[in-house]
């Protein structure tokens, strides 16, 4: 950036004018965002008690409830990034002592154990390594022997590429008379979230995502039952803030005034929202699966195989296993400098292991993908690896003839 000396014998200089450097964004947070998004976020601001910006939040409430599909009339959007939907969802329905059951395959389910325990809960965790998931019968087991009062699980974890189905975990969490909260941050709006359908009590997301917005807002939905658990609560709710009480009462029909809402990432989600709407989920679904497999039939040409078995992977997010000698650092520096294409590493247990490939919203288009494997079987030659095929080739004969999408 250029500097401009104000202050000559200070020698404070002021920073010149914003020029970041063009990314493609093809990690795991943040996409890719639409123009039409950008141009929402530079429209006039209002003031968050205007009359104005509530008819905006009930746009959102009405589109979210779609991307969702969910009938939750509690259904907005957080001031804060995903994990502030997480700690929103956790702080409101649990209190000191109750039962916390985690399915823990991944980073973010540790997230959400430490939060579970800030609110005095009694943690009970079912640990597998992470890339993998619990069958129905294991979770379905695990909810009726520790009988807890609330269950968490990640849906689509971002630490992993891994997709957990809830439909079990919930109808047990049901019998049991627990609350079930699901984690769609990297899951909503590029694969089928189906909350109503799944028996999800609570669930969370993220704008940065399969959205296509700039990080800062978190999507939240709860039903009638965790509702109700929220409005009987007896222990002081720890966090002010995320009270869902008081932002209900600032988003609902009171409108009482709780905090200065950011405006324009508001205006941004709305936008974007039009978007999805405009493409429709199924199709939308639909670009995210096709292309999820054209990327794993790329990957397997350039000899990379996916860490999480078929059937149980993200269509959103790839944690492709690097080849034998292939350094992720140096990988991910090359298709930087040399492309402006970022992708991630793993981390935890997979760390120098895989690497995290987001294909979300505005991400995942052909194009882009076509760009990316390009750049990254030249990366990986400058390695010495070789693949056994043509990447592009192999993604281009799925888009041919695209798999059927499966229901998960």
């Amino acid at each position: 950036m250029s500097q401009t000396e104000i202050h000559a014998e200070g020698a404070f200089l002021v920073p010149g004018p914003l020029a970041p450097p063009t990314r493609l964004l093809m990690g795991p947070g943040p996409t890719m965002v639409e123009q039409r998004v950008y141009e929402a976020m530079a429209t006039p601001i209002v003031s968050h008690v205007d009359a104005y910006f509530f008819e905006v939040a009930e746009d959102i409430r009405k589109m979210l409830q779609l991307a969702f599909a969910t009938q939750n009339n509690f259904t907005m959007a957080i001031s804060g990034t995903g994990s502030a939907g997480m700690e929103a969802a956790v702080a409101n329905v649990t209190e000191p002592g109750m039962r916390f059951a985690v399915f823990a395959n991944g980073y973010f389910s540790d997230r959400m154990t430490e939060m579970a325990q800030r609110q005095g809960a009694e943690v009970i965790r079912f640990e597998k390594p992470w890339g993998e998931v619990f069958s129905d019968e294991e979770a379905d087991a695990f909810v009726r022997r520790e009988r807890p009062h609330v269950v968490g699980y990640v849906q689509a974890e971002t630490s992993t590429g891994a997709y957990q189905q809830g439909r079990a975990i919930a109808k047990a969490a049901r019998d049991v008379d627990a609350l079930v909260i699901a984690d769609c941050v990297t899951s909503l709006a590029g694969m089928p979230v189906l909350v109503d359908e799944t028996g999800i009590d609570v669930a969370y997301s993220g704008t940065q995502k399969a959205l296509s917005c700039p990080p800062g807002l978190s999507p939240l939905t709860l039903n009638e039952r965790a509702l109700d658990r929220v409005r009987a609560r007896k222990a002081p709710l720890a966090t002010w803030y995320l009270d869902l009480r008081l932002l209900d009462s600032y988003y609902g029909d009171a409108k009482r005034y709780h905090h200065t809402a950011p405006i324009p990432l508001f205006y941004a989600l709305r936008e974007a929202l039009r978007i999805v709407m405009e493409e429709g989920l199924d199709a939308r679904w639909r670009r995210h699966w096709e292309n999820h497999m054209a990327f794993v039939e790329a990957a397997s040409a350039l000899g990379m195989k996916m860490h999480v078995e078929p059937g149980h992977q993200l269509w959103t997010l790839h944690t492709p296993l690097l080849p034998e000698g292939v350094n992720d650092v140096a990988l991910r520096k090359f298709l930087l400098e040399n492309a402006g294409i970022e992708v991630l590493g793993g981390f935890g247990p997979l760390q120098g292991k895989v690497l995290r490939i987001g294909l979300m919203g505005a991400s995942s288009t052909r194009t882009h993908i076509e760009t990316l494997l390009t750049n990254l079987q030249q990366g990986l030659a400058a390695q010495g690896h070789s693949g056994s095929g043509d990447p592009i080739e192999a993604a281009r004969a799925v888009w041919a003839s695209p798999p059927p999408i499966p229901h998960v």
